[in-house]
């Protein structure tokens, strides 16, 4: 049976980060294990990008401490983002490049080298219509672009997926699909975390679900009590709680 140190992919312990006088985070702490998908809900300004800053390295917390798969990105943020993949919402491709071109590319300079044959079949791994994998990033929809930015992490092997709001815009039938991808990825041993407002997939897809507002981390469940809650009932509840105190 593993230990913690050995499960925990993202460990956030006792995170606070302010600018000048807005405390961003205050506080926080959360896990995410090997093979999980946690969804970090809350609303605008809650505090879920600054998170995401702080585990990207981005931004150095003014207190508590960030570790990704053992490394602490404040202290080598290189070393660090080698163990993880960022998929923001508007996934950041170079348009006139085509979907396989993209992957080649952004997979050389994080200094992976493959064969052509092998960054189609990633492209194929997650599911991007062959037909699009030789036509300019330009032309796909946000499902198809993030299926590359997916391509991406895996071709790099990273540990960990970070998500920013990544159904936001998709149709149901995109949405679905994506979730299937997640799902996948998760049962192969990735850690995911999901920062949403899609209640739907977190409710759906979520082995872990934190809520956060006005920089704290107000509620959270696991395993079958999200099947079993109302979490949109849960969260109104929670958000209105701390946004009136």
């Amino acid at each position: 049976m593993k230990n913690d140190a050995q499960t925990n992919v993202i460990s956030v312990t006792h995170l606070s980060k302010h600018f000048a006088e807005y405390q961003a985070v205050n506080d926080i702490s959360f896990t995410v294990k090997q093979g999980e998908i946690l969804a970090l809900l809350g609303p605008n300004g809650a505090g879920k990008t600054t998170t995401i800053n702080c585990i990207l390295g981005f931004l150095k917390p003014d207190a508590g401490s960030v570790n990704i798969a053992g490394i602490n990105p404040a202290k080598d943020v290189v070393a660090a983002r080698k163990q993880l993949a960022y998929i923001p919402e508007q996934v950041a491709l170079y348009s006139k490049l085509s979907g396989l071109e993209n992957l080649t590319y952004m997979s050389k300079i994080a200094g992976v080298n493959k064969t052509t044959e092998q960054f189609r079949q990633l492209l194929n791994r997650v599911n991007l219509p062959e037909h699009a994998t030789d036509k300019p990033v330009g032309s796909y929809s946000k499902g198809m672009r993030q299926k590359v930015g997916i391509a991406i992490a895996l071709a790099k092997s990273a540990k960990a997926l970070i998500l920013d709001e990544p159904t936001s815009g998709l149709d149901p039938s995109a949405s679905h699909e994506f979730s299937e991808l997640i799902q996948k990825l998760a049962k192969e041993g990735v850690a995911i975390l999901m920062a949403t407002h899609d209640l739907y997939r977190a409710q759906e897809d979520a082995h872990a679900v934190a809520i956060m507002n006005q920089g704290q981390l107000v509620y959270s469940l696991d395993g079958d009590a999200i099947k079993e809650a109302q979490l949109e009932s849960l969260y109104l509840e929670h958000v209105r709680a701390v946004s009136t105190c």
